[in-house]
């Protein structure tokens, strides 16, 4: 459910008002995109469940697209933010960490995390580069967790995370949100199969 400014008069700075109204919007075309896919959801079904006029809208964005790429941007942000891993413990305790931190951030996000596994790939060529780059993160962030020297681990480490991509994003197209935590475990077995020498 989105905050919705007091109304009448308030104290609120004009940046305020502003970025109260723009966390709003992407708030709603997640929710909205999540509920109705990207090629379905419409500027008009974003600012209804934002609670904003059609020109907060666009004093904000120029189109639809543009909304997805800012509420895209949150997501990535979020998930890049969150899942940094844990710097105690042996690597493989530090990626179960890891891995933990970014299944429950991804319940309990599950329209931003959507934007991030699905809708991504109907709305066009930058929302997929984006999501590429946050990927390529994890799978650096793996490299140096496993001290991954080698081509081979190189690549066990990229296909651990287009691994874990591909098992949650099945969650997400089955509306089973509540199964990811049981990927924990299966996860970093895996990851000891490939990478614990």
């Amino acid at each position: 459910m989105t905050t919705r400014l007091p109304s009448g008069r308030h104290h609120l700075s004009r940046d305020e008002v502003v970025g109260a109204q723009r966390a709003r919007m992407l708030r709603a075309a997640a929710e909205v995109m999540a509920e109705q896919g990207y090629p379905s959801a419409t500027v008009a079904a974003i600012i209804k469940r934002a609670g904003v006029s059609r020109e907060t809208f666009y004093q904000q964005f120029t189109n639809k697209q543009a909304c997805f790429v800012a509420a895209l941007e949150a997501a990535i942000d979020l998930l890049a933010s969150a899942v940094e891993p844990p710097s105690a413990g042996t690597p493989l305790e530090r990626f179960d960490r890891f891995v933990g931190t970014y299944l429950e951030l991804l319940a309990e996000h599950s329209a931003l995390a959507r934007l991030f596994l699905i809708e991504t790939y109907a709305a066009g060529p930058e929302a997929m580069r984006r999501r590429l780059e946050l990927q390529q993160h994890f799978v650096e962030l793996l490299v140096l967790t496993f001290d991954a020297r080698s081509p081979r681990e190189r690549f066990a480490c990229q296909a651990l995370v287009g691994s874990i991509v591909s098992l949650v994003t099945a969650r997400f197209v089955e509306g089973d949100t509540g199964g990811l935590a049981a990927l924990r475990e299966p996860i970093v077995g895996l990851a000891r199969d490939l990478l614990v020498r």
